[in-house]
């Protein structure tokens, strides 16, 4: 029995809300069903109404008895609903501080090691009060200290997320990190000395901390965009965007001129989108970096993907895919011809999936010719071309030289149009494996989308070998995930789906995962086989839902399905499944 119940029943006991006889049942009922959570059990039994039980709950948490996180896991309240109550109880305000403008520059008036000390976030502030989230609204020791930092303001306490409050006490830190570069820039930008502002050795270094940041937090994409009043650099990680750091709007022209420079970019053209790339060693390893610039309201938005060789370059059988699955595609990556299609929307990892399938068959003995644009990662064995629009190299034209160069296997970046499909299917129906990208939703809807696209269903029939589609989804931080009862609905939605032995697994957060409660990501999938007798229903136009019954018939696991089998092993949270594959 958990010290929760235990803490729980021992108040319940000694202020005579229950007797001993009712104790011994709820310890008892505990015990034999060890799925459900001790907030189920009091309101089944009818010890406690729903709003009785918030309530008594609200007093433990308040008396420090029980943790936010506790709340959660033995009560199933949503934590957001709790604190809105919590602060409703104590007379103070609640914020969703993801949603709200944070006046860092109060902040960045304030000494950051006393903040960071008692756990206190300034939010904003007025003629007559200063507005801060304390982690522990409870600590009057915290409250008196924080005061003392405004003297001549009235403090009113945010409630506010714990983990929230550590994001953006982390963030100020980064930002407190680098004041003394930000200084150093100034001087430069303002000193007579520096007539081209982008060459300052200041700007320099911002870059590459900023380079260095994002690739410790493991990004694949930083996002420097500018605002009305300032700029912000935002990276995107594990398929989320989040915010790394927050500069004045005078940094922002030296930083993108310096980034336009670095990738051969026109810097005087600030009206028409660009694109280039650059090399850098950061950390002692070799990164390429591609950079668009897009003209907005205030600025440039400059898009910096990082691609890192290491990443791209995974063994077919190290991506994820179910056993089943991976079974079915290493089946039909071996098809002597034919056309595979990989599916799934910008950023599933679809390129990282046909690199890997290519890496798996490539030989002395097969020419492999790609298609792409851009090239991202160079192959070994492997002629890549590269798309050329200005020079008139498009994917059709490109597709058609290499048809005339005796290729085994081809693979097309993306098909974008019907003339390039038409090639491709040719080209599959000649003899040659075809690997491709289409963005759909999932497998069997890709086949729908081809002959949308003007290709004759007789052609697709006789040429598709397999579609497989995919999405990443974000892993649980081993370090703090928690065991989990799912609420009952959504238990019910689910359980024909789960495997004998199951456990879900909520994201709680911790430093190593940034608050976040997720750590990296591991590929759903689902892959079509087309069978003859698939094949003989697409020549026919048959459904797609007629489609999907007879690949359900022959083994088809879907994307959904896949996923909740990760949940129920602890790989992901149910909510991260749902957010990413159901539709």
């Amino acid at each position: 029995m958990s010290t929760i119940i235990s803490t729980l029943l021992t108040y319940l006991l000694n202020n005579r809300i229950i007797d001993e006889n009712t104790a011994s049942f709820i310890q008892d009922e505990a015990k034999t069903n060890s799925n459900k959570i001790i907030g189920d059990i009091l309101i089944e039994n009818n010890f406690f109404t729903k709003e009785d039980l918030h309530i008594l709950v609200l007093e433990f948490y308040k008396k420090g008895y029980l943790t936010l996180e506790d709340v959660n896991i033995n009560f199933a309240i949503d934590t957001e609903k709790f604190l809105q109550a919590l602060a409703k109880n104590i007379n103070c305000e609640y914020l969703d501080l993801d949603s709200v403008d944070i006046d860092y520059r109060l902040a960045s008036k304030l000494p950051f090691a006393q903040l960071k000390k008692y756990s206190a976030l300034p939010i904003k502030e007025d003629e007559i009060n200063v507005y801060v989230a304390i982690k522990d609204p409870f600590d009057i020791h915290a409250h008196e200290n924080v005061q003392r930092i405004f003297p001549r303001k009235l403090l009113k306490i945010i409630i506010a997320e714990p983990a929230q409050i550590d994001k953006y006490l982390v963030k100020m830190e980064l930002g407190e990190s680098i004041k003394g570069l930000i200084g150093e820039i100034r001087k430069e930008i303002t000193s007579n000395a520096a007539e081209n502002p982008q060459e300052s050795s200041g700007i320099l270094k911002l870059i590459e901390i900023i380079l260095k940041t994002s690739i410790l937090s493991r990004a694949s994409d930083i996002h420097i965009e500018p605002t009305e009043n300032n700029c912000i650099v935002r990276s995107r990680i594990d398929g989320m965007l989040t915010e790394t750091f927050i500069f004045d709007k005078d940094i922002y022209p030296p930083l993108g001129s310096r980034l336009k420079l670095l990738s051969n970019m026109d810097i005087a053209e600030k009206r028409k989108p660009q694109d280039g790339r650059f090399s850098a060693t950061i950390l002692g390893r070799e990164y390429d970096f591609r950079i668009s610039a897009l003209p907005t309201l205030n600025g440039e938005s400059i898009v910096i993907r990082i691609l890192d060789k290491s990443k791209v370059m995974i063994k077919i059988e190290d991506l994820g895919m179910h056993p089943q699955n991976y079974a079915k595609f290493h089946q039909a990556m071996h098809t002597p011809y034919g056309i595979i299609f990989v599916t799934g929307p910008t950023g599933s990892g679809k390129t990282t999936t046909l690199y890997a399938a290519l890496n798996a068959i490539k030989s002395v003995q097969t020419k492999i010719i790609t298609v792409e644009d851009p090239v991202e990662y160079q192959l070994n064995l492997t002629q890549q071309v590269q798309v050329n629009e200005k020079a008139n190299l498009t994917f059709a034209s490109a597709l058609r030289s290499i048809l005339r160069q005796d290729p085994d296997i081809i693979m097309i970046g993306e098909v974008r149009d019907t003339e390039t499909l038409r090639i491709a299917v040719q080209a599959a129906l000649t003899g040659h494996l075809v690997f491709s990208t289409l963005h759909t939703n999932d497998a069997i809807s890709a086949v729908t989308r081809v002959m949308d696209m003007g290709i004759e269903p007789y052609l697709l029939s006789g040429s598709l070998v397999a579609i497989e589609a995919q999405r990443l989804v974000r892993k649980l931080c081993p370090y703090c995930k928690t065991k989990y009862i799912l609420p009952k609905t959504a238990f019910d939605e689910i359980k024909n789906m789960l495997p004998e032995n199951y456990q879900f697994y909520k994201n709680v957060g911790c430093e190593k995962c940034a608050q976040t409660g997720y750590l990296g990501r591991e590929m759903i999938s689902e892959i079509l086989v087309v069978s003859e007798t698939i094949s003989s229903m697409i020549a026919q136009g048959t459904s797609k839902a007629k489609i999907k019954e007879q690949a359900l018939i022959e083994g088809f696991i879907d994307m959904y399905k896949d996923g909740i089998l990760r949940a129920a092993k602890g790989i992901t949270t149910l909510e991260e499944i749902t957010r990413v594959a159901k539709g």
